[in-house]
């Protein structure tokens, strides 16, 4: 297999990869919106899908499955970082970065916030992965001289060692404050701008700084003079090494994760979801570790694989940015098409409370009808995405490479 083969080779992996955790992550958006209690419960449904108290295990899975799209989709932002950096010059990159990353900002502001919201007013402004990934490239940006053995420190410093600030001994004079929730301790906080606008902390920014450090390093292993059958072994090691560190430390039950498991009175198989049940605000390292390593046994066994299938999927990771905005526009489009259709008046498109408009407290379908609407999503996406990403092929405009 020649260079040029290899290379496109381990691309097409990682746009695989990439390409089906976003499929799997609409799972997660549509459920927000169509599922009938995502926003106000109900007698026999639960709200939280992963409230062991009154979830099912199908609504827990649901939920759980997506847990595997964000950190996976930072990290392998920081490997394409790395692949970019055999292209660039270390300036050149680091301009680069920090540019991107305040467009992404940006882009989290305006665009993603009003696709949640269909707010023209923006009364709530959403800070969530886009806009966590932006802050992160900046911070890649800025560290991209130094050493990529002491990024790999910094990023399994910071990914290892950041939930000993779960323990109250440490973080009882760092806790409180919208700069605390920005850097790390945010679990959807909310702060007023002004007394008609505000904005909610989704993602606190520092943890996934560091998993897409650990995706830059782990980019060595996708270079031309990388040989194949190791890196493919480096994968499966280290994968299956994070599902073990995952498991250890869940049984221990001492750090990893802020909420401990415990034996649940509806039976074993809640104890299990108990067990499985780990913490994404912020992400701590049993959830990076279960993530992340699932997400390099895929990459090593995706490795060179090539059919009609898989390709499906690849259309999509190639072009993530714009599936990524566009599957939030079209979702909430088909909400208001819902909303109108069963006959929901003007006077019920703000709910109080819920930032997103159209989305009334007595509506939705079962989960049925949210994985037939994910399906519809997806679909309808495929043909765009693919003549997006022939035209990106094609053309070589300096804003391609912002999208």
């Amino acid at each position: 297999m020649n260079q040029l083969a290899v290379s496109r080779n381990r691309i097409q992996s990682i746009d695989i990869l990439r390409g089906f955790v976003m499929v799997i992550m609409a799972i997660d958006h549509v459920r927000d919106f169509f599922y009938k209690a995502a926003v106000t419960g109900g007698a026999s449904v639960a709200t939280n899908p992963t409230d062991l108290a009154t979830t099912t295990p199908a609504l827990f899975f649901t939920r759980w499955i997506t847990h595997f799209c964000a950190p996976i989709f930072v990290f392998l932002a920081g490997t394409s970082i790395f692949l970019m950096s055999q292209k660039k010059s270390k300036p050149d990159l680091s301009l680069f970065l920090i540019k991107r990353g305040v467009w992404l900002v940006l882009v989290e502001i305006i665009l993603v916030t009003f696709s949640w919201t269909f707010n023209p007013f923006y009364n709530f402004i959403i800070l969530q992965v886009i806009w966590a990934i932006g802050v992160s490239m900046i911070v890649l940006g800025l560290l991209i001289h130094l050493p990529t053995r002491v990024l790999l420190i910094i990023g399994l410093v910071i990914v290892f060692g950041h939930n000993i600030l779960n323990y109250p001994w440490i973080n009882k004079d760092l806790k409180g404050g919208w700069l605390a929730d920005l850097l790390y301790f945010s679990n959807f906080s909310i702060y007023n701008l002004d007394k008609t606008h505000v904005f909610i902390i989704v993602y606190a920014f520092v943890p996934w700084t560091g998993v897409m450090l650990l995706g830059y390093c782990l980019g060595k292993l996708f270079t031309f003079e990388f040989d194949p059958q190791k890196r493919q072994k480096i994968l499966l090691w280290l994968g299956f090494g994070l599902l073990a560190i995952f498991l250890i430390l869940r049984f221990i039950d001492n750090y990893g994760d802020p909420v401990p498991w415990t034996k649940q009175p509806r039976g074993s198989m809640f104890t299990f979801l108990s067990f499985i049940n780990v913490n994404k605000y912020p992400p701590s390292l049993d959830f990076l570790c279960v993530t992340i390593g699932g997400g390099l046994i895929a990459l090593a066994l995706l490795e060179g694989v090539k059919n009609k299938f898989l390709d499906f999927f690849r259309v999509y990771g190639r072009v993530p940015m714009f599936y990524y905005i566009l599957h939030l526009y079209l979702i909430h489009l088909i909400g208001v098409i819902v909303f109108f259709s069963e006959g929901f008046s003007k006077d019920q498109i703000v709910t109080p409370n819920n930032p997103f408009f159209f989305r009334p407290s007595a509506f939705g379908f079962g989960l049925l009808g949210v994985y037939i609407v994910w399906i519809i999503v997806v679909l309808i996406l495929y043909p765009l995405c693919k003549k997006y990403d022939r035209y990106k092929s094609t053309h070589r405009s300096w804003w391609l490479s912002y999208l």
